[in-house]
């Protein structure tokens, strides 16, 4: 039996819904537009509908591959906060050839933070990889600039105290950028401003990699005959780092599953996503972040 699906948009630009339930809605939040000024103006737009089915049990999760910030803000205002959660940040896998993806949040939902939200971040970072990854004991890393205690500025000297004598966090310590694709740490937490420019690096690196590799492939008549060997071994990997594998960025800390999918996403892309909530509502991840944030 297949994942029960609602659409939730403008039937007219939904056309031919293959018989899906459509809800409709006529407002658009367009990439442009400020996410919270546009969700408290706009309350018929699909995703403030969105969030509201799910507020209402009318639906068991949101995904949404549209403006970031909106769907942040209409997920916040329209499900709700767990208790306790002082933000909801963006959880988004780093793919890691041959090992589990690492999980780094936040990735763009707290431009600043504080350090006790850095904190709650591993909390929820490390209860979102044993739902999704089965880490019994997820390892913590705080991004900086160096390795040592001393190093970064006070909010990330003074979360790595917070975090070296939390309890039921494995902390391993500062890692830096070129951790984030080791099999060293399994969940790295920043905050939003970094963690979202060095996702965006990463996978600008990777596409700029992939298609360096195929333009050399095909440079010459000698090149394009090695490639019939190579190609074949090489697609795997290039399978296992495409991030359209992976069902998107995961927002934690809400009274509900809300997943953001990149504005570019395949319908691949889209199809992991939807698998991926359907896995974290029946692994109960809103209830393993409540406890997880509230040290029950």
């Amino acid at each position: 039996m297949g994942i029960p699906v609602v659409l939730v948009g403008d039937p007219e630009r939904i056309g031919d819904a293959r018989g899906l339930e459509v809800v409709a809605c006529r407002e658009v939040i367009d990439m442009h537009e400020d996410g919270a000024r546009a969700v408290r103006r706009k309350k018929d737009s699909s995703l403030v509908v969105a969030a509201e089915l799910v507020r209402d049990g009318r639906a068991s999760a949101m995904l949404s591959a549209g403006n970031t910030g909106a769907t942040v803000t209409a997920a916040v205002l329209r499900m709700g906060r767990l208790g306790g959660v002082s933000r909801p940040a963006i959880a988004t896998p780093i793919p890691v050839p041959g090992s589990t993806p690492t999980v780094l949040l936040d990735a763009g939902a707290n431009a600043s933070v504080q350090p006790a939200w850095l904190v709650q971040f591993a909390q929820m970072g490390s209860a979102y990889s044993r739902a999704r990854y089965g880490i019994e004991k997820p390892r913590v890393g705080l991004l900086n600039i160096g390795e040592e205690p001393s190093k970064g500025n006070e909010t990330t000297k003074e979360a790595h105290a917070l975090l070296r004598d939390a309890e039921r966090i494995d902390f391993v310590g500062n890692v830096e950028g070129r951790d984030l694709l080791s099999d060293e740490v399994d969940v790295v937490v920043t905050d939003g401003f970094t963690g979202n420019i060095a996702l965006k690096t990463l996978e600008g690196g990777m596409k700029f990699l992939r298609d360096a590799v195929f333009a050399v492939m095909s440079s010459s008549p000698e090149a394009v005959a090695a490639s019939q060997t190579l190609l074949p071994l090489l697609l795997p990997l290039a399978a296992e780092l495409d991030p359209d594998s992976h069902g998107g960025a995961m927002t934690l800390g809400l009274n509900g599953v809300c997943i953001i999918s990149h504005g570019s996403s395949s319908s691949g892309a889209v199809l992991n996503a939807i698998k991926v909530a359907r896995d974290m509502v029946e692994q109960d991840l809103v209830g393993q972040l409540r406890e997880a944030v509230s040290g029950g």
